[in-house]
């Protein structure tokens, strides 16, 4: 399966990431998600003001997806609470990142959202 065309990518994490966000602008100011995409790396991020200093705002990773163009295959970690990145289990890579979008998601075993 070839490597889908950047646009495309970008458009399913935009897409991903609205479906989360909380629709009342209220609610975004304490609460809210984002990404970063590089064309190799998805970095999936929970964007809140900091609790002892809320002019501080806050972007924390809770999910990683890799393109390893060698296999063309996506690659799935999240974030534990030591801070360090880790494949997501049973599911760390598919061809498909639509796939993995709806395992992060669904988030069966509480590693993204808890």
């Amino acid at each position: 399966m070839e490597k889908p065309p950047i646009s495309m990518i970008e458009v399913q994490l935009r897409s991903f990431i609205e479906s989360l966000r909380p629709a009342d602008e209220e609610t975004r100011k304490q609460l809210d998600f984002g990404y970063f995409w590089d064309g190799q790396i998805a970095l999936l991020f929970k964007i809140s003001p900091q609790w002892n200093d809320p002019t501080n705002i806050l972007e924390l990773p809770f999910a990683k997806l890799r393109f390893v163009k060698s296999s063309k295959i996506w690659k799935l970690y999240w974030m534990r609470g030591s801070g360090k990145w880790e494949a997501y289990e049973p599911e760390p890579e598919n061809a498909d990142v639509h796939k993995l979008l709806t395992e992060i998601k669904n988030d069966t075993y509480g590693c993204f959202f808890g």
